[in-house]
């Protein structure tokens, strides 16, 4: 049983489009991992596709889309919804199929960087490097086998993770 992972964001264009790109690179075969925003911004932000690119992942398949599309009836199931920003954290989600849980693992947003090129990049890899380590966190637990509180816990402290290098 692949393990359904959702992680959100408002705009869906930056932390969100990382935290699926890194699910699926170290999930193998253990989850299934999906992006998506409360406001979508219609796009991808080229500092998360730059950063993408130069890891190696092919960016075709990352868009900017509403979280709307993982409720209702043809919508995959979700076992666990990760909201990546704090606007996302706070807002009233929609129905989704089965009892997903939630965890919160709020990051800066690398889309607020406004100066160069170099500095957008520097933010993104930032962001990349600290999601890492959370997902590889998680992957790291035996998290098909664990009871929901147990998992809850784990995942609450995962995203209480703060300066890791």
């Amino acid at each position: 049983m692949t393990y359904s992972i959702l992680v959100l964001c408002t705009g869906n264009s930056a932390r969100s489009i990382l935290g699926e790109a890194l699910f699926q690179r170290y999930g193998a075969k253990r989850v299934a991992a999906y992006s998506a925003g409360s406001h979508p911004k219609g796009v991808a932000h080229p500092g998360a596709l730059r950063l993408l690119k130069g890891k190696g992942i092919d960016t075709s398949q990352f868009r900017s889309k509403s979280w709307d599309e993982f409720s209702g009836e043809n919508a995959p199931v979700i076992d666990l919804v990760i909201t990546v920003c704090g606007n996302a954290d706070g807002e009233v989600c929609p129905v989704w199929a089965g009892t997903p849980l939630r965890a919160h693992w709020g990051l800066p947003d690398p889309a607020d960087v406004n100066e160069s090129e170099t500095a957008i990049d520097a933010a993104f890899a930032d962001t990349w490097r600290r999601l890492e380590n959370r997902v590889a966190a998680f992957m790291a637990l035996p998290f098909e086998t664990l009871d929901r509180n147990a998992l809850k816990a784990k995942l609450d402290a995962i995203g209480a993770m703060q300066g890791i290098i």
